[in-house]
């Protein structure tokens, strides 16, 4: 008779807490709450002044274009960049730039100058997040060691939805109270440069730069990486489409005042709570281990995503109206936590820049071409139909994901599948090698 197996070890209790338990992220994290929280402050106010200036939902939605063309034109040289430089200082440096064009935001809001100005100055700050956003994320896990990456991005979004929800609401107290937008950009401005301030501090571990040529072949790679790791692109189509055709966002301007009487301190309350949602969930999940049905509740929550979307505009009622919105918030956090992860750790360490780049290009332009899609469809028809009928389209697209990329269905981010290697044991490859798993 065969001896009976020794039991294996037990595995170590999940810490919720594990990446605040370092300076070093307890340091980025508060530079990123107050420059998140000004930058969300930004986002309601800039669209409610345009909105007050000229009462057209097109001109609210140039606002996204603005923001969003230097983000598609930049995204791939700036990543490749990324990967060339410490990015500690690139962090460093586009929050410095960001604070002083928002500066000059408030000088134009405060003599009222031109609406091309305006849009001018957006563009800039455009320029600035499309080096910001790639550089911000890739220096995350060079500063919270492995085991805790997943804790810190979890406990990072949940910064990020604080900051969004009470941004708002700082705002509107504020536009209610001095009846001008440009106090509210200088707050954000002073915020921007305070996150650069804080990266002076931060000490991550020693990374190795690309030594890449700047070519067309260097700079695509992280494309390339994209469309290799099918998991990875299901997540991004995902929630470019989610934002794209499902947010409700720029519109909600046309919604507090026409639609919900509510003013601006009911916008700033309708800005925060899908924050408040996503807030409340990135707690939830900072508290329970990384998800193992990954695929499944990224797909079930962009399509939840969508159905709160079409209940939210069709909604005459407030309050109704909060709770999809509270939502929407809730479920669609559950999408950004799992595709972050996903990004990170199923990419190589020398890739990260350009790949966290091509990113931005499908996440953070979304939101703004989106809110031009928005503006246009609303302009067509009205803000209704624009927002049901993205909340529509969002649940396609669920569906055309789940047929097409049939991977996501099976994706689990407790071990790596054996179509991918995991990227923290996987050897890096040569630089300018286009096929990079």
């Amino acid at each position: 008779m065969s001896s009976p197996e020794p039991d294996s070890p037990p595995s170590a209790p999940h810490d919720a807490y594990a990446a605040i338990r370092h300076a070093n992220y307890r340091n980025f994290a508060a530079g990123f709450l107050v420059s998140s929280m000004g930058l969300q402050m930004l986002a309601m106010t800039i669209g409610w002044e345009i909105k007050l200036r000229t009462g057209d939902p097109l001109a609210v939605g140039l606002v996204g274009i603005a923001r969003a063309l230097p983000v598609i034109a930049l995204a791939l040289p700036a990543g490749h960049l990324i990967d060339r430089f410490n990015k500690r200082n690139v962090l460093i440096g586009t929050q410095l730039a960001m604070g002083v064009v928002i500066a000059g935001l408030a000088l134009a809001s405060y003599t009222e100058a031109p609406l091309w100005v305006t849009y001018v100055l957006l563009s800039l700050t455009g320029c600035a997040r499309v080096f910001n956003g790639p550089s911000r994320a890739t220096l995350l896990p060079l500063i919270v060691p492995g085991t805790a990456f997943g804790n810190a991005v979890t406990w990072n979004s949940g910064v990020f939805q604080f900051s969004a929800a009470v941004g708002p609401l700082v705002a509107g107290v504020m536009l209610a109270e001095y009846r001008v937008a440009w106090p509210v950009y200088v707050i954000t401005a002073l915020g921007c440069i305070s996150f650069g301030l804080f990266a002076f501090v931060l000490d991550p571990r020693p990374s190795p730069l690309s030594t890449d040529s700047f070519s067309w072949r260097s700079i695509s790679a992280g494309m390339s990486h994209v469309w290799t790791e099918k998991a990875i692109l299901a997540a991004i189509t995902l929630d470019l489409f989610a934002v794209l055709l499902g947010g409700a966002t720029a519109l909600m301007p046309f919604y507090a005042d026409d639609i919900l009487h509510v003013g601006p301190m009911g916008l700033g309350l309708l800005r925060a709570a899908p924050f408040v949602g996503a807030f409340l969930m990135a707690i939830y999940l900072a508290h329970r281990p990384v998800f193992g049905h990954a695929g499944r509740a990224l797909l079930w929550s962009v399509a939840a995503f969508g159905i709160f979307t079409i209940v939210f505009g069709l909604s005459t009622n407030v309050i109704l109206s909060l709770v999809c919105l509270f939502a929407l918030g809730a479920v669609d956090n559950i999408s950004v936590v799992v595709r972050h992860v996903l990004v990170q750790e199923r990419t190589p360490e020398h890739l990260r820049g350009r790949v966290s780049a091509v990113n931005s290009v499908f996440i953070e332009s979304s939101n703004e071409i989106g809110a031009f899609e928005s503006g246009l469809v609303a302009r067509l028809f009205n803000p209704v139909v624009s927002v049901v009928s993205g909340g529509i389209g969002t649940l396609l697209v669920v569906a055309g994901v789940a047929l097409k990329i049939p991977q996501v269905r099976t994706l689990n981010l407790k071990h790596p599948t054996p179509e991918v290697p995991n990227p923290r044991t996987a050897p890096a490859l040569p630089p300018d090698t286009e096929s990079v798993q």
